[in-house]
């Protein structure tokens, strides 16, 4: 109870702590879990976890872990608070060092994707462009940036991974799905591979530039095997089938706790980004309906979006869509097109 108390005062767990308290700075506390290793609150709603034995860690590893990036994805909130309610309950020890973080606490109590700024466009170093100055979401980013970046300098010779956990708006024909953020010259390890299957993640599209998400900023920066992770859909808290993240959460709770892979069963299905939509301004159309799935495919000719200088069409071979949002500002992405790798 003392250290519940040291690390959460009187709110019940970290999430209900993180939620009570939304838009406060609270100072650094520190304390110790069961099995000896170190928890300290960096800041709200990040917290780094030190193993009490070095020696521990076997596969010599550091790993952060992030959600609610954005404030209504609440069902990896949710696997994250269940998997440090297990190791303040003495339930397995820690085996490798940890951050974890809840990404934008404001948005997770007004329930809504950000308040202000989408938070995920705002990482690797965007927050710093004029038009954001003086904007709450943005000075968070600029925090998690800080925060993880101590965190890699703290732990330089482990192997460092971030996985950032999302629930996606709309449907998708692939309900779990990551997103591999570019970096030159860069394939992805057969281990990570691996840890996605395990998580029961099949699905892997490699991005095709640099970006300004979460895992873009950590890959870029901090030379981490990075992913986005989308789950499943969105849902208030408390409204979430929890039994459909096991994957997620058991894959996890291994690596917290150093044990060995198992060997996968299955394989992923990779996918590569052949067009970018950007919105272009006036004029600008997307020809795809506003409930349309992700994975969706179309023929090849089909006409996907239109303004007054140009047209897109599928090319020779089918492509699929994802993330298709007509209202995002002119400038941004306003959908991916896709095609299943070779």
């Amino acid at each position: 109870m003392a250290l519940r108390q040291q690390l959460f005062g009187n709110q019940g767990d970290w999430l209900e702590h993180t939620l009570a308290h939304a838009g406060d700075t609270l100072p650094e506390t520190e304390g110790r879990l069961p099995d000896g290793s170190r928890i300290r609150r960096r800041a709200l709603g990040v917290l780094e976890l030190t193993p009490a034995r070095a020696e521990a860690n076997a596969n010599q590893e550091a790993l952060i872990v992030s959600a609610g990036v954005h404030g209504n994805e609440t069902a990896p909130i949710e696997v994250l608070n269940g998997l440090l309610e297990e190791l303040l309950e003495g339930h397995g020890s820690l085996a490798c060092p940890l951050l974890l973080i809840l990404g934008n606490p404001a948005a997770m109590v007004a329930g809504t994707r950000f308040v202000d700024v989408n938070m995920n466009r705002l990482l690797h170093g965007a927050h710093r462009r004029a038009d954001y100055q003086g904007r709450p979401e943005a000075a968070r980013a600029r925090a998690l940036e800080d925060h993880c970046r101590a965190f890699a300098r703290t732990h330089s010779g482990l192997a460092l991974s971030h996985y950032d956990l999302h629930t996606a708006i709309r449907p998708s024909h692939r309900e779990k799905f990551a997103l591999y953020p570019f970096v030159s010259g860069r394939q992805v390890p057969s281990a990570q591979c691996d840890f996605l299957l395990e998580a029961e993640v099949e699905t892997l599209l490699l991005q095709h530039k640099e970006g300004t998400t979460f895992s873009s900023f950590s890959a870029s920066e901090l030379g981490a095997e990075s992913f986005t992770i989308e789950l499943g859909k969105v849902r208030p808290f408390g409204q979430n089938d929890l039994g459909r993240f096991t994957g997620i959460r058991d894959a996890l709770r291994r690596r917290f706790r150093g044990a060995p892979a198992p060997r996968p069963a299955r394989t992923l299905t990779v996918f590569e980004v052949v067009h970018e939509i950007l919105n272009t301004g006036e004029g600008f159309q997307l020809h795809i309906p506003d409930d349309v799935a992700n994975f969706t495919e179309y023929a090849p000719g089909t006409v996907i979006w239109d303004d007054p200088d140009t047209c897109y069409r599928v090319g020779e071979r089918p492509e699929a869509i994802v993330f298709p949002n007509r209202e995002v500002p002119v400038g941004q992405r306003a959908g991916l097109m896709i095609r299943a790798r070779d």
